[in-house]
């Protein structure tokens, strides 16, 4: 879906950039050029970055739980370790 419609970003895109490490306000308007012209996307803009920032948390988060779960020593022999 467009988001800004001035510059013609969707929010596919502005997920990308995101995910790439654009991860303020200042950054997304400095390579998409979202909220420059107009401003009427600014607030639409904002909700995907927080969103898209909480689940790139939510997602390192469950990522280094498995990681943990998985680098801890298992003992097969049926021994305590």
């Amino acid at each position: 879906m467009y988001v800004c419609v001035c510059k013609g970003v969707t929010d596919k895109a502005l997920r990308e950039a995101i995910h790439q490490g654009a991860d303020r306000m200042r950054d997304l308007k400095t390579c998409l050029g979202v909220t420059e012209q107009c401003g009427i996307c600014a607030c639409h803009v904002k909700e995907i970055l927080d969103q898209t920032l909480q689940e790139r948390s939510q997602t390192l988060q469950q990522t280094n739980q498995v990681q943990g779960f998985i680098s801890r020593p298992v003992c097969l022999c049926g021994e305590a370790a």
